[in-house]
């Protein structure tokens, strides 16, 4: 069995791919690991708007259970987590259409992150999560 270029040297081999897919040697091209790349491409923008949005509604879970820990970093961080998200949302249109589930995704590594964080049992944390997907990604809303 002979080793493909794209599992000793994945930099080489996309730009290998790139130039065989600009000369039009489509037979050359390595279509199955070409496949598997832009798979894996977009499961990766889906997993990265999964952390944002957990990141973001652990902070949540944090500002509503723990009032005297408010202040300007966390706001910040709320800010933050939104623009990414926001960002991430406008380079990716159609993740906008499934926000919904994966808000519910997010949401248990949230619960995670949280209890991890302060220090509060998982079941502190509602089941579900109680934040409407507008006000997650409205940068003026805070949870009370």
């Amino acid at each position: 069995m002979s080793t493909k270029l794209h599992d000793v040297d994945f930099y080489a081999w996309t730009q290998q791919q790139v130039d065989l897919l600009k000369a039009g040697n489509w037979s050359e091209v390595d279509f199955e690991s070409l496949i598997d790349e832009v798979e894996s491409m977009g499961a990766s923008e889906r997993r990265e708007l999964i952390n944002r949005l957990a990141v973001l509604l652990a902070h949540f879970l944090k500002w509503h259970h723990q009032p005297s820990f408010r202040g300007r970093s966390w706001e910040l961080t709320l800010k933050e987590q939104r623009r990414q998200l926001q960002r991430l949302l406008n380079d990716n249109p159609s993740l906008r259409a499934r926000i919904s589930d994966f808000i519910g995704d997010a949401y248990g590594d949230a619960i995670l992150l949280a209890a991890k964080e302060t220090g509060f049992d998982e079941s502190a944390f509602p089941n579900e999560c109680p934040y409407a997907q507008n006000d997650i990604l409205n940068l003026e809303f805070h949870p009370e």
